[in-house]
């Protein structure tokens, strides 16, 4: 294979360090398997409930790395022209009209379907990329089973073949992160050619920690109740638990509305920062507790 690993990391504790340095607080376990990524020039698999900072681990790694993020959102319906390539038919129509004078198809043809007129997506620009590229396929599991499928050769080979042009080759490895929120079960294939990596709601503690990185301001004492609070909504039958994002923006709230003790009042009133849906703001007003 052409492409090379650039073996951006010495050890998991300086995978560990750097984002920490960066206000992304991973354990061992997720610093291990960007280590081993990097290593052994696998994928990522990152599955986990919605909001747990899957995304957010594969552009933390891009900023640690001075790498460039090349994102490939998912979607229901996605084909190979928004993930891959396409063709720019506007401008090689006119280069055949601007031509239309020549006698031979086949110069035009060897023209038309050149670089100048291939319009590269998310996927071929990463494995095209000269500069390092942490490549993020987010919500992977919202795609067809055919897209899978391409995705699945892509990343086996970092390579794709164009009729037109021939078989590309990645200049590189690059690091690559795919992110599930298991809306589908992934084919068996496409796990086997990943590493794994399960990303849950963090503990008490870490989420403590969590809030004072991201919110400056913050008490010790208040984050531990914010984190406390959470926990304890966290553990009820809801339609949606709180991400750790929406955490945050209920520690900012807290924080504008000068609140460093919160009480049962406090909660209630605050609820619909945390949660989205009315029926979970209900059960969480009847149910929470806001006592250790």
């Amino acid at each position: 294979m052409a492409s090379e690993l650039l073996n951006r990391f010495e050890s998991v504790q300086q995978v560990r360090d750097g984002l920490r340095d960066i206000n992304y607080l991973a354990d061992d376990g997720i610093a291990g398997v960007a280590y081993l990524a990097d290593r052994l020039g696998k994928p990522v698999l990152v599955e986990g409930p919605a909001g747990t900072g899957k995304t957010q681990l594969a552009k933390s790694v891009a900023e640690f790395t001075g790498a460039r993020l090349i994102r490939l959102q998912c979607y229901e319906g996605m084909d190979e022209s928004k993930a891959l390539f396409e063709w720019n038919y506007k401008k090689q129509l006119l280069r055949i009209q601007a031509d239309k004078a020549s006698d031979s198809w086949t110069d035009i043809h060897d023209d038309i379907f050149s670089d100048e007129f291939l319009l590269t997506r998310p996927l071929l620009e990463a494995i095209t990329a000269d500069d390092p590229v942490v490549l993020l396929i987010d919500e992977v599991d919202r795609v067809e089973v055919e897209t899978e499928a391409l995705l699945l050769e892509i990343l086996s080979e970092y390579q794709v073949s164009i009729p037109e042009l021939g078989t590309i080759e990645a200049k590189q490895i690059p690091l690559v992160f795919l992110t599930s929120n298991n809306t589908r079960e992934l084919s068996e294939a496409l796990k086997r050619r990943c590493l794994f990596l399960h990303v849950d709601y963090p503990s008490m503690e870490r989420e403590r920690e969590i809030v004072l990185a991201k919110v400056p301001g913050v008490t010790e004492s208040l984050a531990e109740q914010i984190a406390r609070v959470v926990r304890s909504i966290r553990s009820l039958d809801l339609k949606k638990a709180p991400s750790v994002s929406e955490t945050l923006d209920w520690a900012r709230t807290l924080l504008l509305l000068n609140i460093e003790t919160i009480d049962e009042t406090v909660a209630k009133e605050t609820l619909h920062i945390l949660l989205k849906y009315q029926t979970d703001i209900a059960k969480a007003a009847k149910d929470l507790s806001v006592d250790e």
